[in-house]
């Protein structure tokens, strides 16, 4: 029995570590290498050409998105880092996204585990969407 509450207690320390470490804004506020639209397995890069309020306007969507604040950045840096916690355990993803011009260069990536089953994607995407329809 006692093995099962170590076990159950390696669980708990796991959620509680994920949950609670903190984010290092000098590792995840850096300017995105984007060359293109990619997907991957933990994350995804986007460019969009929107204009030069472009980032003004993504950090409304994003600010608005559950879950999600600013770990770094301002509109008036030209970048800002989004952290997003998953519902249910609290992973951390980071997007990051630059004005360069009047295109937006964005990276979203995961922080625990080589796969976000598309997450990063699906949300980044959604945030576009959301964008060119604002």
């Amino acid at each position: 029995m006692w093995i099962v509450w170590i076990v159950l207690g390696l669980f708990v320390a796991l959620f509680a570590y994920v949950r609670l470490a903190p984010s290092d804004p000098a590792r995840w506020h850096r300017v995105p290498e984007v060359v293109g639209d990619k997907t991957f397995r933990n994350g995804a890069t986007r460019i969009v050409t929107i204009g030069k309020d472009g980032l003004r306007r993504l950090a409304a969507v994003a600010e608005g998105d559950p879950r999600t604040h600013v770990l770094a950045g301002s509109v008036e840096e030209g970048m800002m880092t989004f952290v997003t916690r998953s519902r249910t355990v609290g992973f951390p993803d980071y997007t990051t996204v630059f004005q360069d011009g009047e295109d937006l260069k964005i990276l979203a990536r995961s922080r625990f585990g080589r796969r976000d089953m598309g997450v990063n994607a699906a949300r980044v995407d959604r945030w576009i969407e959301a964008l060119t329809a604002f």
